[in-house]
Formats: structure tokens, sequence, C-alpha cells
């Protein structure tokens, strides 16, 4: 077998979030950072990534949520990549799949996604009630209004005028959907 590159995963829920605590001081030939919500589909770095390992690499991942945001996501990555030959490494978890894997390893890797799976559905049912009760309370606001009422009132005037909604909702800059929301919710 090859020595091959060791290549490295990395991934945040958002464009503001930092990468740096991530395989911090991992040496790595090569790095692939998507800065998109675990639960899209739509991740092109690990696309781009899975496209790019060969026979022999080794793929370097902070920890296990990091890579997939479900136990059969996590499960079907970390076998196909065993199958071409591609070492997995998820480093908080110090774990390592080559593909020979013991029943045990297996079953730790179900066993470790599966609780990563709990954990994070618990966070968003803390989240969700949180929201509630601020609700209750009256402090929670929601999210501010992408157009402010003298936006809405033209933007209203102008769909009634016959102008295409795709070009107001460019010029507004807000998407479709919100457009049809301003004009469903009509004064």
């Amino acid at each position: 077998m090859n020595q091959g590159q060791r290549v490295g995963y990395v991934r945040v829920s958002s464009v503001g979030q930092n990468t740096v605590r991530q395989l911090d001081g991992v040496p790595l030939d090569k790095t692939f950072t998507d800065k998109v919500s675990g639960k899209d589909t739509n991740r092109p770095e690990l696309a781009a990534m899975l496209s790019y390992c060969r026979q022999g690499d080794e793929i370097l991942v902070h920890s296990m949520d990091r890579l997939a945001r479900n136990l059969d996501d996590l499960r079907r990555l970390v076998m196909d990549l065993n199958k071409r030959g591609v070492k997995v490494t998820f480093v908080k978890e110090a774990m390592t799949f080559v593909g020979d894997d013991s029943p045990m390893s297996m079953l730790m890797l179900s066993l470790l996604g599966a609780v990563s799976e709990f954990e994070r559905a618990q966070i968003r049912a803390r989240q969700a009630e949180g929201v509630y009760q601020a609700k209750l309370a009256g402090k929670y606001k929601g999210r501010k209004p992408s157009l402010n009422a003298v936006q809405a009132e033209q933007l209203r005037c102008r769909a009634q005028a016959g102008e295409k909604k795709a070009v107001l909702a460019r010029e507004f800059g807000i998407s479709r959907e919100t457009l049809y929301s301003y004009l469903r919710h009509a004064s």
C-alpha cells in the first residue's frame, strides 16, 4: 500500500465561525473546508475531498459530527472511503477506521455516531424550548423584516402594476419567497 497524503476535512456551520480549533497543529498535505450546516446535503468541499482522495490516503477530521450529521451518513462515508483504501481518522475520538475493522470498532463508530446525533437533537429541542419560552414572555421578536413599511408598499404597488416578480426580488434584495410573503400579507 502506498504512502498516501494526509488530507484534512474541516466544517463549520456558518461563514462567520472560526475553523482554527479544528485540526490545529495536525500536519496535513491538503485541507478541504466547508462553511455550511452539516444538515445541508450540498457540501462542495466534502464532495471535492471525496473526489480527491486516493488509495493510501488518510482523511483526518476533528470529530465525527464534523464529517456527518447523522449515523447513516457517517457509516456510509466511512465504509465507502475504506472500500477505496482510504483511512479515516477522527482526532477528538482518537479512532481510525481502515476497512478491516473489527466488529468492536464498527460498534464504536455506530455508538459514537448515534450519541452525536442524539446530542444535536437535544440541542435543537432546547433551542426550540427557549424560543417558545421567550415568545411567551414577549422577549422573542423573531427575525427583523427585510423591508421597511415604505419599501413593502412600493413592492406591492409595483407588483400590482405588473412588474416581474423576479426583477422586483432582485432589486429589493429579497428572495422570491419573501416577495410572495409580502404580497400575501398586504395591509
